[in-house]
């Protein structure tokens, strides 16, 4: 299990961007970093800079992976015909824990990973309780009886800050969804611009 090494606050400041588009990030009052360093004047980035960074703004975007869990998606994405981009971020959304955040079953990626940790979520009627767990196509995930009634689930149902996207189907009385397809990048609801072209620069040098 990945530990959540930095809260999800943290992130958005360190990164200078409200990743997760949520109203109540930091970022929307204080764009600066967090620490007593985090007001100096920011230097331009260099190329690498720029890499590194949208590397730690993609990683942290999936509840903060560890720098061996990216780098081991990145590596499988690279092996796979195609584009290596668009490979990165399709199995980055076949994530169970990414599927249950998108399906709007829980609020952030965090409650996401920590709902699949605890047992309940189902896939194809099957307990899954590993949340890097990779979904096929055609995929039914729920949630189990005793977690539909929780209230972190009902406010996240009733969140209005993002939708559902069109590669799910989702019945929320039911509290189901179907993974439809793989998505492009262009079909991730990202609320920031993801850079997933320079991920790969960054791992093809580093």
């Amino acid at each position: 299990m990945t530990k959540r090494t930095a809260a999800k606050y943290k992130i958005d400041r360190r990164m200078g961007e409200n990743i997760w588009g949520r109203p109540k990030s930091p970022v929307n009052k204080r764009e600066y970093g967090p620490g007593q360093h985090g007001q100096r004047r920011k230097t331009k980035l260099s190329d690498f800079g720029i890499q590194l960074r949208a590397k730690q703004k993609l990683k942290g975007y999936y509840g903060d992976l560890t720098e061996k869990q990216f780098r081991r998606i990145y590596a499988e994405a690279a092996r796979v015909t195609g584009d290596t981009s668009e490979n990165l971020i399709g199995l980055l959304e076949r994530r169970l824990d990414a599927v249950v955040y998108r399906a709007k079953f829980v609020p952030t990626v965090f409650a996401a990973r920590q709902m699949v940790n605890h047992g309940h979520v189902t896939v194809n009627g099957k307990r899954v309780n590993i949340a890097s767990y990779r979904v096929k196509e055609g995929d039914v995930i729920a949630l189990r009886e005793k977690a539909r009634q929780m209230a972190l689930v009902l406010e996240a149902v009733a969140l209005t800050e993002r939708d559902v996207p069109d590669y799910l189907e989702v019945d929320h009385n039911k509290m189901t969804a179907t993974f439809l397809r793989t998505p492009k990048l262009g079909d991730v609801p990202y609320p920031v611009k993801m850079e997933p072209n320079l991920v790969v620069e960054y791992f093809a040098k580093n």
